[in-house]
């Protein structure tokens, strides 16, 4: 297949409203591509590379190259050659992905130059996402589109799927099935802004912990033991205790969910930091397990003595888990049959309040009906976290690229110092629709004092509001942190600089219960 035919579909799917519309697009490009493509076609399209970032920045592809004039770029080309680009590594290495850049694009007409750009930059945003993909995939396959939904969710690979039924015919899905050593995408929760929405949302459901450590899925076959991540890398060797953990519980094949975490000397979850520092650890773990041991924390299980539990309610599967995992190694949790009763309704309240006092998330609540829907985030699950927000002060503004090319993008904040100078929390480019892009590009050139490569410094008056996750310790910044997940929620006027939160605000707004002020 000519990469120009994704390009165009690229283009026309971003213009068309109707999702029928895009979805039958989808569809014919499918078919067109058949087995060989169309592995590379599906992350083309949802905007991702299959060989992950490739360190090809802005300053190679703002340079222009000639374009083809004529169309005869294969995808099969494409991806042989962006294959090559990650695999450059070492002494003059920037020089030979510049040099592979720029003959790719000779070899692309000015459409395929454009598409190549934004696949490169992750500017593609025609809205194929994997969703869309799935029920193109049905129609081009003229197989029901539940059928390839939970074929992608056993196979947590939607192009491995479009592989085999484009292939082998409607049989081939029956091959996907839930297996011990194989990891599926885990069930994802949506968003609640309080925990009396998310009740009057669900209905009967159980709130337990939201834990802010790193997900895993935890496969054991007899003495095999395999353990995988969110994004299903396997993890094994970096977390030997808890595959000490999975060989004590009594069953001897299973599926569990679940996450881990480490504890302080007082019983306290580590920041989530510490927690990837050791979780990262590849080449000395039993140091890094002596100075920072994990514990997995399980809240789901998904097979057990080769029984596919994923079609079970949410109160069927924690049966099973009770029996299986041992109240130590379970996510706390409060299990709420009737919403509508005032006393529970309190309960599910004191449950959150005690998370938070014991320095988790925020709680997640499920509904008790629910089936698992691996690699979906599913309405049955609602995640509820306390929304931190700071008004803080615009330092400087960096340029964007790609699509917010023109445009000053990744803003700079600050907060108030004792001294009155401004301290650098942090940096977003999060949150900000076309509109406010174009008038905080305006203004802050108004408040410009100097400008040094992409960085634009600017005057210390605009104030914006910033919702935010959390902090993190960081080097990088002189107050020793950084906030977790900034994003903007809106600029304000009313305010002037001098009404900006202040760093002694921000660190005491996060220190643990009992901690020196």
């Amino acid at each position: 297949m000519l990469l120009a035919e994704v390009a165009r579909v690229s283009r026309e799917v971003a213009a068309e409203p109707a999702r029928s519309r895009k979805v039958s697009l989808l569809a014919a490009v499918f078919r067109a591509a058949g087995p060989p493509d169309v592995p590379v076609v599906i992350p083309y399209l949802a905007g991702r590379l299959p060989q992950g970032r490739l360190g090809v920045g802005w300053s190679v592809l703002r340079e222009p190259v000639p374009a083809a004039v004529l169309a005869g770029l294969t995808v099969h080309d494409t991806d042989a050659a962006l294959t090559a680009l990650a695999s450059v590594t070492g002494p003059g290495a920037q020089r030979a992905r510049r040099r592979l850049v720029r003959e790719l694009l000779a070899a692309a007409t000015e459409e395929e130059q454009r598409f190549l750009t934004a696949l490169l930059t992750g500017e593609v945003r025609q809205g194929a996402l994997d969703a869309l993909a799935a029920e193109a995939l049905a129609e081009a396959a003229r197989v029901p589109a539940a059928d390839v939904r939970r074929a992608v969710m056993l196979a947590g690979d939607l192009p491995e799927v479009a592989r085999a039924l484009l292939a082998r015919g409607p049989e081939a899905l029956a091959e996907f099935r839930l297996t011990v050593g194989r990891p599926v995408g885990p069930m994802l929760a949506q968003s609640a802004t309080s925990v009396a929405e998310a009740l009057g949302r669900l209905g009967p459901c159980a709130v337990e912990e939201k834990l802010d450590g790193i997900r895993v899925q935890v496969h054991r076959d007899g003495p095999g033991v395999r353990i995988y991540t969110r994004t299903l890398d396997e993890v094994t060797d970096r977390l030997p205790e808890v595959a000490a953990v999975a060989r004590g519980l009594p069953a001897a094949r299973f599926i569990l969910d679940g996450e881990v975490i480490a504890l302080d000397a007082d019983g306290r979850p580590v920041p989530f930091q510490r927690v990837a520092g050791r979780f990262g650890s590849r080449v000395d773990v039993a140091a890094a397990r002596a100075a920072l041991p994990l514990s997995p924390v399980f809240f789901d299980v998904l097979s057990v003595a080769g029984r596919d539990l994923l079609g079970l309610s949410c109160a069927q599967r924690h049966t099973e888990l009770a029996e299986l995992v041992p109240e130590r190694l379970r996510v706390r949790r409060l299990a709420v049959p009737d919403p509508a009763d005032a006393a529970a309704r309190t309960a599910a309240d004191s449950f959150w309040t005690e998370a938070l006092r014991r320095g988790h998330e925020g709680v997640v609540v499920k509904a008790l009906d629910a089936p698992y829907r691996a690699g979906r985030r599913g309405a049955s699950w609602l995640k509820v976290k306390p929304v931190h927000t700071l008004d803080l002060v615009v330092l400087a503004a960096e340029w964007g690229h790609g699509r917010r090319t023109g445009k000053l993008s990744n803003l700079h904040l600050g907060a108030r110092g004792p001294d009155g100078s401004f301290v650098m929390l942090g940096k977003t480019f999060k949150g900000l629709t076309d509109a406010t892009l174009a008038w905080q590009t305006e203004r802050l050139r108004e408040l410009a004092v100097r400008e040094s490569g992409q960085v634009v410094t600017v005057r210390p008056e605009l104030v914006v509001e910033i919702a935010y996750d959390g902090l993190q310790t960081s080097t990088r910044y002189p107050a020793g942190v950084t906030l977790r997940f900034a994003r903007v929620v809106r600029y304000r006027p009313d305010k002037t600089a001098a009404e900006a939160d202040t760093v002694e605000t921000v660190l005491a707004a996060h220190a643990p219960p009992g901690a020196a002020g």
